[in-house]
């Protein structure tokens, strides 16, 4: 059977693709301004990719068209599907068809976290020779892939809120029918698609009456909104965890300055040691939910604990591209205020009195819509330097943002200028963390690159 993919370059659905390789099926695909590491991942695969959305894609004609939520109507090669009556699903209903129909899944949810608490618990149940399948918005280093077919009967999947497809505007993570949640957080995000905070948690709420009563939903119980989220209705076990104790929390832990080394707490009662690459307290807490799911699967906490020893980390996860005459730049996927915030609170924990500067890609639709415009400042408090890079056609005036941060912060409306007047700055001993959820134009390597010029 032929499954032709419209938005192959995300994340998701280039997970799609790799999953429907994996099962039997030939696979094509189309997108625009593909990037790493769909883009390789996919070249790797075989799968042949076309660019841009032209209806002549559609000859000959796929046996299913799976159509990603970057589709809308007025493409050329989304007219012609209709015009023809093609056969069409959404990629959260392909899966469910024909991947998760037959597996335990375990589905990750929340606005902060899922990449990397996903990660976590795919590595646990691997670590204990589980073999899951997995599809992840991310690259875990310990797979150097973001998705497989795995073997039953466990699947890992990174649940996001975001809607579903043009033709299907409920929440991708209502497709799957999990056994095993975890709900990271909830906060406002998405305004492209969401009004405000309780049309976010009424999609939460969706989710939480699927989970069957003999599954289990792992909560954090320092979040207020999850818990008026939960209040709404719940059928399922509940287990808690936070990053310090509450009455609500069965799991807490124990850091240590940076995070990356604590001790797991269950009930109080000490559970054993993590010693890992990764900082911040709320890896720690994704960490803890991602061992109380695999304790649901059927992994005792101890092999959990010992299998996150292992754990190598995420592509665009606080990674270090590279070092250059001293100066280290780190590139992480954080483009909301508390997640901005959180990662530079694990970096100052690690680096102490070192300078530190942000650079960040408004880039998400809730950014670019100037959503978070109020609290973005506050969330660069961590850092010593501020760079925001402003494209003409942000829809909001930085000014407000520049002047809260005063002598701190810089504003630049194009890429190759920001990264000259960076460099210039920079100085042996600086971390510079780029902060974006796309490929910011290569701003990574060019600033190494100029770096080298530089000295």
């Amino acid at each position: 059977m032929h499954v032709h993919i419209l938005g192959i370059g995300g994340t998701f659905m280039g997970g799609v693709a790799a999953i429907a390789r994996a099962a039997g099926f030939r696979v094509t695909g189309s997108d625009r301004n593909m990037y790493p590491p769909m883009s390789t991942q996919l070249e790797a695969l075989g799968i042949e990719v076309t660019e841009g959305f032209a209806a002549s894609q559609l000859t000959p004609v796929p046996d299913i068209v799976v159509v990603g939520n970057v589709m809308t109507r007025g493409q050329p090669v989304i007219e012609e599907l209709l015009e023809r009556g093609l056969p069409y699903l959404s990629g959260p209903e392909w899966l469910a068809r024909e991947v998760l129909k037959d597996r335990w899944v375990l589905a990750v949810a929340g606005t902060h976290g899922k990449t990397t608490t996903a990660s976590l618990l795919a590595w646990i149940l691997e670590h204990a020779g589980l073999e899951p399948g997995f599809l992840i918005g991310g690259v875990p280093a310990n797979f150097g892939l973001s998705a497989r077919l795995g073997a039953a009967p466990f699947f890992v999947i990174e649940a996001d809120e975001y809607d579903t497809a043009f033709f299907d505007k409920r929440a991708k993570f209502v497709h799957y029918r999990p056994r095993t949640v975890i709900l990271n957080n909830l906060e406002y995000d998405h305004a492209d698609i969401y009004p405000d905070l309780a049309s976010i948690q009424r999609q939460f709420h969706h989710l939480v009456r699927i989970v069957p009563g003999g599954g289990r939903i792992l909560w954090n119980a320092a979040d207020a909104n999850l818990k008026d989220t939960l209040a709404m209705g719940c059928w399922t076990p509940l287990e808690g965890f936070a990053r310090t104790a509450r009455a609500e929390a069965l799991w807490t832990g124990v850091g240590h300055a940076d995070y990356s080394r604590f001790e797991v707490l269950e009930g109080g009662q000490a559970r054993g040691g993590v010693e890992w690459p990764l900082i911040g307290a709320h890896n720690m807490e994704n960490a803890l939910a991602a061992i109380a799911a695999a304790r649901h699967a059927g992994v005792p906490v101890p092999q959990a604990i010992a299998a996150l020893r292992d754990f190598q980390g995420i592509a665009r996860r606080m990674q270090l591209r590279g070092e250059t005459h001293g100066v280290r730049v780190y590139d992480d996927f954080a483009h909301h205020p508390t997640a901005i915030a959180t990662t530079l609170d694990g970096l100052r924990r690690r680096v102490g009195e070192a300078r530190i500067v942000a650079v960040l890609e408004p880039r998400s639709q809730t950014m670019r819509m100037g959503v978070h415009q109020d609290t973005l400042a506050p969330s660069l408090a961590g850092a010593d330097e501020v760079w925001l890079y402003a494209p003409p056609d942000l829809g909001w005036d930085t000014g407000a943002v520049m002047s809260t941060l005063g002598a701190r912060g810089h504003v630049s409306r194009d890429i190759e200028a920001l990264v000259r007047e960076l460099a210039r700055t920079l100085r042996p001993g600086d971390h510079v963390l780029v902060m974006s959820n796309g490929g910011f134009g290569g701003l990574h390597g060019k600033l190494l690159a100029e770096l080298s010029r530089e000295q």
